[in-house]
């Protein structure tokens, strides 16, 4: 009898340990800390293709002699340049609807290393400075009217500055039709023409959009420009757009 008493004392001491420890995870014991994973590396490479889609710039690169595409937030870049690209997630059989493709195996980055961002910055500095206003060989012909009033583009993807800002979400990607008169255009700047318009709407009467395009209007002309409408693009050096409009036809 006193062996069975014993045993149950001891049985019932074990079950209300357990209990306390199951009421308090804070005085139970410490798991067991979980094997710690190394960063990924850089991605470090020559650009040999470039693809823009859906807010995304998908780069092939010749990684020491391997080809692999790696896909980044919206970045400029040229095809020859050398780039270290945050490591990422690899992935295959990936496809892009954007693009319609479809690829073997594509790795996803944050984007570039501060290291290469620094590099950008440096070299922006000494060649282009890509901040408004646009560098490059300016046109000084035509005359600007301040305060000019321009009618809106007709059309169904026709909009003016002031809804294309308030619009910019839905709008980012998308093909647009916009009319303004040139008040500034800086040519030749990473083969194609920066040309700036106003329309004389919003609040303070004074939005301006940026155009990239092959075209080259004079200053004060009042122009329909037709392109893709972007939202928060990137050119390197620390240098971006909160929006801006590529690959028009400036007429």
């Amino acid at each position: 009898m006193k062996l069975n008493s014993i045993l149950a004392a001891t049985v019932l001491s074990l079950t209300l340990s357990t209990a306390v420890a199951v009421a308090m995870p804070g005085m139970a014991a410490q798991p067991e800390a979980a094997p710690t994973t190394a960063p990924a590396q850089p991605i470090a490479g020559k650009v040999l293709e470039i693809l823009n889609s859906g807010g995304y710039t998908y780069l092939l690169l010749d990684v020491d002699g391997f080809k692999d595409w790696v896909a980044v937030p919206s970045l400029y870049v040229e095809v020859g340049d050398e780039v270290e690209l945050l490591g990422g997630t690899q992935m295959g059989q990936f496809s892009s609807k954007a693009l319609n493709k479809t690829f073997d195996r594509i790795i996803f980055s944050a984007g570039p290393t501060d290291k290469y961002n620094e590099k950008r910055k440096i070299n922006a500095h000494k060649s282009t400075d890509m901040s408004a206003p646009a560098p490059g060989k300016k046109k000084a012909e035509g005359k600007i009217i301040e305060g000019l009033k321009v009618e809106k583009a007709t059309g169904l993807n026709a909009y003016n500055l002031e809804e294309l800002f308030a619009k910019k979400d839905a709008l980012h990607d998308k093909k647009v039709a916009v009319r303004g008169q040139v008040v500034k255009v800086s040519t030749g700047i990473m083969n194609r023409n920066w040309v700036h318009i106003k329309d004389g709407t919003g609040a303070n009467a004074d939005n301006k959009l940026v155009i990239t395009t092959k075209d080259e209007p004079n200053l004060g002309d009042i122009v329909t420009a037709v392109g893709v409408f972007h939202k928060d693009v990137d050119f390197g050096g620390g240098y971006n757009y909160a929006v801006i409009m590529e690959d028009a036809s400036v007429k």
